[in-house]
């Protein structure tokens, strides 16, 4: 058995390969199944601007 990456053979990287592929579909077919808006109906919700408040207590103007 290689304890090495370096010095192990063509059919175990082939192994490491697969197994990453499997697990990069499988975590990313939990993140697709994951949403909880999976009804299609997604509404935009729209905030307006609100009367203008003050956020210093200085009295002094800035120059901008």
């Amino acid at each position: 058995m290689n304890h090495s990456i370096h010095s192990a053979d063509r059919a175990t990287h082939l192994k490491i390969v697969v197994m990453a592929l499997v697990a990069g579909i499988a975590v990313a077919g939990l993140g697709i199944s994951a949403r909880t808006n999976s009804d299609g109906s997604q509404t935009a919700r729209v905030q307006k601007a609100g009367k203008a408040i003050v956020l210093t207590s200085s009295d002094i103007s800035m120059v901008r």
